[in-house]
């Protein structure tokens, strides 16, 4: 017997686990590693940790380590899945006093990072398969403290559960991604955030400004204090600008793709390819003017030719001024006409000496017409229906933003703003302005039938309006009144437009109000007004659960595993948003009509933003489209029962709560579990007091003690990232994508004094006059582009109820639970496309014959016009 045991244990200590590890060969990566593979001492080497048996050490108990083995460069082949995906084939010798592994230690002595995707073990004893999911880029030894890197198994612990052999090494990963505060100094004396940085922190947004440029590129620091309350973004380490210490200094334009971020949140190759190809055609477009600035360190000469070139690419716009569209098929043209750039090997050779991939891009020579737009939806079927009232009604509920409409509940409206402050800004309408558009109603009853809903721009706006009046921008503060007809559509009756009293904010508003007319010159201020409320409309925070889950969630963690795939690209994109969007004399201060007041405005918004309001359903009663009905499908009636974006919406939050539900249930069996687990209430205090910390004493915040806390909280989450972001974003260009229809900004008011040309031209040309009063040729253009760059799909889109990883665990409960989510997800677009064939529900669709789509949960790459990625993405 005692021999047997000896040759049993021998043959166990002679046993080879295979294993399959999975590169990428990005940029630098691969290539250039296996380029060393002779040098002496540059190799790869991998350690399995036990997650049974462990020591104890100078440090604490760690698992017990396996023997170290190297990367063999010569047993590699590339895989069939992925493109550009490389496998290694190992050898680990297998020791029975390491047992099952839990993770795995991986050391990179070459002097080039590689981006390490997964770690497969095949016949482990006692075990079988074991998979470990890693999509982290390693770098070399020197650039970590610990000189190594960790990853662990497709397990999930709660901390209390983990095994002790891994606690450890799950504590020491989430002190390295929390960091210390601080940022180590560089050898040039400087302290920042280097690429190979894997923390995660929090800092205010005081990044928008470039002070050293002069006081027209300052904006306020956004966050820490209650005059500007904001959500944290990720902190860069930047050192502060030259003449403001409190300004971080910003990255140069041409360096704009290097803002710091982890470098595991950057976008895939795949997607900044297409960022690179879409960012060149918005230079091409757009961003002329400036253009020598952007890039002075390119030659005169090549600035100059590129001047010509584009400036003949928008002579087929228009044979009129620069500036101007004449009429509304002038601006047909941009999706009708193009101009392909003429072949020339002088531009050939051109492209070939400039290093930045979106110039080489921007002077490609193939005779691609890069001027020409693909045609938006709104304009496919009928390319006037946009200027009827029933589709101005409809985009309210199915439009571009469907989250601002509510029940009117008092007439004339009231105005919440401060009137010491700000005088009387109470509406001027009246009942005369309205009583003959009601069916037969009087007001008060339309108001107690709940046919009376209002879209109210005028208390975010009115503290800004006199600042952003100064600009280039004329706007007014709108309220629009809408009355549900018995058809189940909207139909404007009134529209208020507000200007601040010249005389000071004090002595309140001077208003106007205006009606529905078709002919003459009230049809054209009619068409006016309802062009000032789309442009309202187009100026309306996720970020911090994205940095807390890094910081206090260990990878092992099933909040972790639920949330991840929510926050795909979502930190890259707001870094590049800071550095070219939101900044100082960015694009969306050149395309919208706030100005330099866009993200003081959003500001302004968060000081009334609450987390449970986030909610759905929530929203919804807020905003008294809808009421409490336990009888209801989901436990409310909407009070318009042909609301798109509310009953898709409700479709999919209650397909997100149940899989939510159902996952959350498997890993805590009760409250107690919620309360008992440290590394929660860890990131929960992390959301509150770091990430929305001007908001941390709230009443409203869930407790996190119960899992009905843990469960709405993680819904709300999901719901945001995905869902309600498809809703809002999916949809620019479909329906922004044509300028007259949702104008992001005016510049003029309403001409008023008759004896003028302006004036007359509301009778004898209202294209004209439309079009001089909203965006001019060059700032549509652009804004057309970037909405198209938005709006679009890349090809390696995830959407919701799909994985990138299908190995995301090894739980099988929640992999059933999952697959169930998965085909709800289906069944609910089939009944979105069946709804959108039913003549009765007139909003499905509307006038411009745009079927509702943003909620089905797929879709195709491009411009489709629907479906939902599990993240904000681009």
């Amino acid at each position: 017997m005692a021999d047997f045991n000896r040759r049993k244990r021998i043959k166990i200590e002679n046993t080879k686990v295979k294993g399959t590890l999975v590169m990428t060969d990005h940029d630098s990566g691969l290539i250039s590693t296996i380029k060393d593979v002779f040098i002496p001492g540059r190799k790869v080497s991998l350690q399995l940790i036990s997650a049974a048996h462990y020591e104890s050490t100078g440090s604490g108990i760690r698992g017990k380590l396996g023997k170290e083995t190297q990367l063999d460069w010569g047993k590699t082949r590339k895989t069939s899945s992925t493109k550009g995906d490389s496998a290694f084939e190992l050898d680990f010798d297998w020791e029975e006093e390491i047992g099952v592994p839990g993770a795995f230690l991986i050391t990179n002595r070459h002097h080039k990072e590689f981006y390490l995707k997964t770690l497969t073990l095949e016949d482990v004893p006692n075990c079988g398969r074991l998979h470990f999911i890693c999509n982290s880029w390693v770098y070399a030894e020197e650039h970590y403290n610990k000189r190594y890197r960790i990853f662990f198994s497709n397990q999930t612990y709660l901390p209390e559960n983990t095994p002790k052999g891994l606690l450890h090494y799950r504590e020491e990963e989430l002190k390295e991604l929390r960091g210390d505060g601080k940022c180590r100094l560089r050898g040039d004396g400087k302290c920042r955030r280097e690429e190979w940085d894997r923390v995660y922190d929090f800092d205010v947004y005081n990044d928008l400004s470039e002070p050293d440029k002069g006081s027209g590129h300052v904006r306020p620091t956004f966050g820490g204090t209650p005059e500007y309350p904001y959500p944290r973004r990720c902190r860069t380490g930047r050192p502060p600008s030259k003449t403001d210490p409190g300004t971080e200094s910003r990255v140069p334009i041409v360096k704009f793709l290097t803002i710091y971020v982890p470098k595991d949140e950057r976008f895939s190759k795949l997607k900044m390819g297409s960022v690179y190809a879409y960012g060149a055609k918005l230079l091409s477009q757009g961003l002329l003017p400036g253009f020598e600035a952007i890039f002075d360190k390119i030659s005169d000469k090549i600035v100059g030719t590129l001047e010509n070139i584009l400036q003949t690419k928008f002579a087929n716009v228009s044979s009129n001024t620069f500036n101007e569209f004449s009429s509304f098929d002038d601006v047909l043209k941009l999706y009708k006409g193009g101009l392909p750039l003429p072949k020339s090997d002088f531009l050939e050779s051109l492209r070939e000496k400039i290093p930045f991939e979106f110039l080489r891009e921007l002077l490609r020579s193939d005779g691609e017409q890069l001027l020409k737009f693909p045609t938006p939806q709104v304009i496919q079927g009928d390319e006037s229906a946009w200027m009827k009232d029933e589709e101005f009604g409809r985009e309210m509920l199915a439009g571009i933003n469907p989250v601002v409409i509510r029940r009117l509940q008092e007439f004339p409206p009231c105005s919440k703003l401060d009137p010491i402050k700000f005088g009387n800004q109470n509406s001027t309408m009246s009942i005369d302005h309205i009583k003959d558009q009601l069916d037969g109603l009087s007001v008060l009853e339309a108001i107690n039938n709940n046919k009376l809903f209002i879209l109210d721009h005028h208390d975010p706006l009115m503290p800004y309006l006199r600042g952003i009046n100064e600009t280039t921008t004329k706007i007014y503060a709108t309220r629009t009144i809408l009355f549900l007809k018995k058809d189940g559509t909207l139909k404007p009756v009134a529209i208020e437009l507000s200007l601040p009293h010249p005389d000071g904010d004090e002595f309140g508003v001077i208003s106007t109000v205006h009606t529905p007319a078709l002919e003459g010159i009230k049809g054209t201020i009619w068409l006016l007004a309802k062009a000032y409320a789309s442009v309202n409309d187009s100026g309306y925070h996720q970020l911090p659960f994205i940095i807390a889950t890094n910081r206090q969630l260990s990878v092992l963690h099933p909040i972790h595993k639920l949330l991840h795939p929510h926050f795909r690209d979502t930190m890259n994109i707001n870094a590049l948003a800071r550095q070219t969007l939101i900044n100082a004399g960015g694009l969306l201060e050149k395309t919208l009509f706030p100005d330099k007041y866009a993200v003081e405005l959003s500001c302004n918004m968060y000081k009334e933003w609450a987390f449970t309001e986030q909610a759905l359903p929530a929203d919804l009663i807020k905003r008294g489209v809808a009421v409490e009905d336990p009888a209801s499908r989901h436990g409310i009636r909407l009070l318009i029962e042909d609301y798109p974006f509310a009953v898709d919406g409700l479709e999919v939050w209650a397909a997100i709560k149940s899989w939510v539900t159902n996952y959350v249930s498997i890993y805590y069996t009760n409250n107690n579990d919620i309360q008992n687990d440290t590394e929660l209430k860890e990131w929960w205090t992390d959301v509150r007091t770091k990430g929305h910390g001007d908001k941390e004493h709230e009443s409203w915040w869930p407790k996190m003690q119960t899992r009905d806390d843990l469960i709405q909280s993680c819904t709300i989450i999901i719901w945001t990232a995905s869902a309600l972001h498809a809703a809002v974003n999916f949809g620019q260009y479909p329906y922004g994508g044509y300028l007259p229809n949702r104008p992001a900004t005016s510049r003029r008011f309403i001409p008023s004094d008759p004896t003028t040309v302006d004036y007359k031209e509301l009778e004898t040309d209202r294209e004209k006059a439309f079009l001089k009063t909203v965006t001019p040729q060059l700032q549509s253009v652009l804004g057309i582009s970037l909405i198209e760059i938005l709006s679009r799909h890349s090809s390696d889109e995830v959407y919701l109820g799909q994985r990138e990883e299908k190995e995301w665990t090894n739980d099988d409960m929640a992999l059933e639970a999952f697959e169930k989510f998965g085909e709800d997800l289906k069944e609910i677009e089939g009944r979105i496309l069946k709804m959108n064939l039913d003549e009765n529900l007139k909003n499905r669709k509307g006038p411009a014959k745009v079927p509702y789509t943003l909620l089905c949960p797929s879709s195709k790459v491009g411009l489709t016009g629907r479906g939902i990625p599990n993240s904000v993405s681009i």
